[in-house]
């Protein structure tokens, strides 16, 4: 086909670029990343096929398309379809969204410690529901409302906090850093004063957990990440303008600080609807954009598909391993994330190390 048809065809390529054309509309899309994302789409399908398959009572991958279909007995279609199903949905849904949220921050802030839970939001939630929990507030929606809650005026506190003629990334940081460190101090004096129930309840939360997590807490959930999803996509091209730096993204005509406002909100309404379910969970938005980032091999730019699918699958088999890694005992998912977060830490120090 010669350059003239495949542009009649609406497909025009430059190396390692491929420019779609449909109608009005053109998008350019890089064949690596398309790639990756495939790559990655089949690691979460994949993923959530293990979940659905692995435990006490197994289950063959034919039972567990009969059972989705609703066509296997009633013991399978219970096992996989009300026990099983839920969690792992949640895993993957929440990965994404983790991962959507570090790179809506990283991208904000220029920065790969740029995370909701290096800034400190996630333990803004932690205090919320701990505050929650103090005034004898119980189940999913006051838990929601507290960790919500207590993320927006984390946020809200930062923000203001940070802000000098603009909110700048290195000083957004900075700040959250601090607050962080002040929060934590405080959830500590509150878990040491309680007793002791209340303080392993808060515990168990706090550590970040799939356990338990059943359809009427997973159907909410997915009904606002899917709200968020259509957001994050419309604001996807003003993210990508905030990419250029705020001086040339304003001589483009874009309102700058109340496009970060934006997107700080929706960062955090992400990172809030996983933190209202499963508790705070570590190190996922801080990875998955640099993981996609090396996976994509781009220079500074975060992608948001790719980081989402990246912290999908991070955390789907990060559930697997806290669900199957311990024959009998099954840990919270939140501490496997730590852990693979600790050696993603050390492996980046020495790459940059042997580089330098």
């Amino acid at each position: 086909m010669s350059v003239i048809e495949r542009m009649d065809a609406g497909v025009v390529d430059t190396p390692g670029v491929t420019t779609l054309r449909l109608g009005g509309f053109s998008t350019r899309v890089r064949r690596r990343a398309v790639i990756v994302c495939v790559i990655l789409a089949a690691v979460v399908v994949a993923g959530i096929l293990a979940q659905l398959a692995l435990g006490t009572y197994t289950v063959s991958v034919p039972d567990i398309f009969a059972a989705l279909m609703g066509q296997a007995d009633e013991r399978v279609r219970m096992v996989v379809v009300d026990w099983r199903l839920p969690r792992a949905l949640a895993a993957a849904a929440f990965g994404a969204a983790l991962g959507l949220s570090g790179a809506v921050f990283q991208t904000l802030t220029q920065n790969p410690l740029g995370s909701p839970d290096v800034i400190g939001f996630d333990m803004g939630s932690f205090t919320g529901v701990l505050l929650v929990m103090l005034a004898g507030g119980a189940g999913f929606a006051a838990i929601a409302g507290g960790a919500t809650a207590g993320g927006l005026i984390t946020a809200l506190a930062v923000y203001l906090l940070a802000f000098k003629r603009g909110v700048q990334g290195f000083r957004l940081i900075i700040v959250g850093i601090a607050l962080a460190a002040m929060l934590a101090s405080l959830n500590a004096w509150i878990m040491v004063k309680v007793d002791v129930d209340f303080a392993m309840q808060a515990a168990v939360w706090g550590a970040g957990t799939l356990n338990g997590v059943t359809w009427a807490q997973v159907l909410p959930s997915l009904a606002v990440i899917a709200v968020l999803l259509v957001l994050i996509a419309l604001a996807a091209p003003r993210l990508r303008q905030l990419e250029l730096g705020d001086e040339l993204a304003g001589l483009q005509g874009l309102p700058v600080e109340r496009t970060k406002i934006t997107m700080i909100a929706l960062g955090i309404a992400f990172t809030a609807i996983v933190t209202a379910t499963a508790g705070p969970i570590a190190f996922v938005a801080l990875a998955a954009p640099q993981v996609a980032r090396r996976l994509t091999r781009t220079s500074a730019s975060v992608d948001l598909v790719t980081s989402a699918l990246t912290g999908a699958a991070l955390l789907t088999f990060a559930d697997l391993i806290a669900q199957h890694a311990l024959p009998g005992i099954t840990i919270p998912v939140g501490a496997v994330t730590v852990c693979i977060g600790g050696v993603y830490l050390v492996w980046l120090l020495a790459r940059e190390t042997k580089s330098k």
